[in-house]
């Protein structure tokens, strides 16, 4: 691939011109926000849509194949994706440019492939030896494995050059094109896991033609400019980072495998997957969104003003975070088994409790995250892996105890108990100078306001209603009236980032 003009605009033209400004943190979060908020949206046309045409049986089938292709996919990608964002040359030119998309974008891919090549022939091998013949779902999650692991790379490149409007509307499309592959396999041809899958692969493949175009137009490589050292350099970031988030995949995901093993049962797989699937839209909105918008910021924020600079874009995102979150815990909790049943169906209402607790526990630890980010900054990766790993074990340790004893509800809570163990270690390791907590007047006021919003919300039962949906707009009018006003009239930070928010979207 050759230099584009893309590429020169990203490294100032031969005139000396200097490169246009990047987005600030404001601006990524806004365009993160719209793209994971059409994402969620889109989930939440195709999530009751799923859960009522497919029973817990196959839900927890296709679910537990869904773990077994993401721990793929986190496996072969070695880390590349962390190493894009590290190493990315904000500030270089049209040479370095090409560099960094010959050593750390086109040979992460060729690795990618070739450990995927190898690995595929030798799970084929042995379970063909062993059973006599292959699950088809087996098969096409094995075929996925690559097509993921590629487009996540190259999304990387987009985020890393912090081309946000670009991956904004990669993703929508992304997701638009899933839906209809797969909500139209579902409803048109059978309801199966099988026909998820089928509807899966041809939306990634049409993505991945349209992510091969964009590699072709704006990242320059050349096999001259191959070096085994700066390759080398992103794999001992990487790899660590790799092992980090296969442990961090296995610590999210283990958990259906581990109940369809200890209970012999799909269908109280289905039961945890379905209330954990729409927690995960959550995840979706709160900890994608700012991951996506911070890191690369942070990333050049820290390169520019060191620590200090780092802590003050910590302080200007945890403040609305933190009444965003405090928001999302007290609603969870007055209304999450009520949001489910009205999504899924009251067949499906068992998911109510797991969905509440997951939610809850992954919404507070996304902002834990952004708390206690900060060895990554300073290139400490082995660390990053060590947490993850205590907190994965644990999380293991704590389902074989409480699955026998309480069923998919014990997976759940081993994932809470998990969770707030790795908050609680980041936190104890981050580099001095790089933690900060939101600020406690910022804290008090909104958990303050949340307790009396649940506490009003339980004690009157939502008015005795029985209709869920007319439980869920009386949850809503509570929310305005014992969360919302009172917080903005609490605190003037937040009334002037409400009326700066309103400004750049209108």
């Amino acid at each position: 691939m050759s230099s584009t003009p893309a590429t020169a605009a990203a490294a100032g033209d031969d005139m000396g011109k200097p490169p246009p400004p990047r987005p600030d943190i404001a601006t990524h979060y806004i365009r993160y926000s719209v793209t994971n908020g059409a994402v969620m949206l889109l989930g939440f046309i195709s999530f009751p849509i799923l859960t009522r045409f497919l029973d817990n049986t196959e839900f927890g089938i296709l679910r537990y194949y869904d773990t077994l292709m993401l721990l793929g996919v986190a496996l072969i990608k070695f880390g590349a994706p962390h190493a894009i964002v590290r190493f990315y040359p904000y500030e270089g030119g049209a040479a370095e440019l090409r560099r960094f998309g010959t050593n750390f974008v086109m040979m992460a891919i060729v690795l990618s492939v070739a450990m995927w090549a190898v690995l595929a022939t030798g799970l084929v091998v042995v379970k063909w030896s062993a059973d006599g013949g292959l699950h088809p779902l087996l098969l096409i999650a094995l075929t996925m494995i690559p097509l993921l692991a590629v487009t996540n790379i190259v999304q990387m490149v987009m985020r890393a050059s912090e081309r946000s409007d670009t991956l904004m509307s990669t993703r929508i499309i992304a997701r638009f094109l899933e839906l209809v592959f797969v909500l139209g396999a579902v409803v048109l041809v059978q309801q199966s896991a099988l026909s998820v899958y089928a509807g899966k692969v041809i939306a990634i493949v049409l993505v991945l033609g349209w992510l091969a175009y964009w590699m072709y137009r704006n990242v320059s490589v050349s096999m001259g400019d191959i070096d085994v050292r700066s390759f080398r350099n992103g794999l001992l970031y990487g790899v660590p980072l790799m092992a980090n988030e296969l442990s961090a995949s296995v610590l999210a995901n283990m958990d259906r495998v581990l109940i369809k093993h200890i209970t012999g049962d799909f269908s109280m797989v289905g039961i945890y997957a379905i209330g954990y699937a729409l927690a995960m839209q959550l995840n979706v909105f709160i900890n994608a969104t700012l991951s996506e918008a911070f890191t690369p910021v942070v990333m050049r924020t820290y390169e520019a003003g060191g620590s200090s600079a780092v802590r003050e874009l910590k302080a200007r995102i945890l403040h609305p975070m933190t009444y965003a979150v405090t928001a999302i815990v007290a609603m969870l909790l007055v209304s999450g088994e009520d949001l489910l049943i009205a999504l899924s169906g009251r067949d499906k209402s068992a998911s109510g409790e797991v969905f509440v607790v997951v939610g809850i526990t992954i919404s507070i630890y996304a902002m834990f995250a952004i708390s206690n980010y900060g060895l990554q900054l300073k290139k400490r990766t082995l660390p990053v892996l060590g947490i993850t790993l205590l907190a994965t074990a644990l999380n293991m340790g704590l389902n074989f105890f409480l699955i026998p004893r309480m069923g998919y509800m014990g997976a759940a809570w081993a994932t809470a108990a998990s969770y707030a163990a790795l908050c609680i270690l980041q936190f104890l390791v981050c580099p001095r100078g790089l933690a900060r907590l939101p600020e406690p007047r910022t804290a008090l006021i909104a958990c303050g306001c949340a307790a009396g919003l649940v506490a009003v919300a339980r004690g009157l039962d939502m008015f005795g209603l029985e209709n869920v949906w007319a439980r869920l707009a009386a949850g809503g009018l509570m929310f305005v009236v014992l969360y919302a006003i009172p917080a903005l009239a609490l605190d003037s930070k937040l009334r002037a980032t409400a009326r700066g928010l309103k400004e750049r979207l209108l």
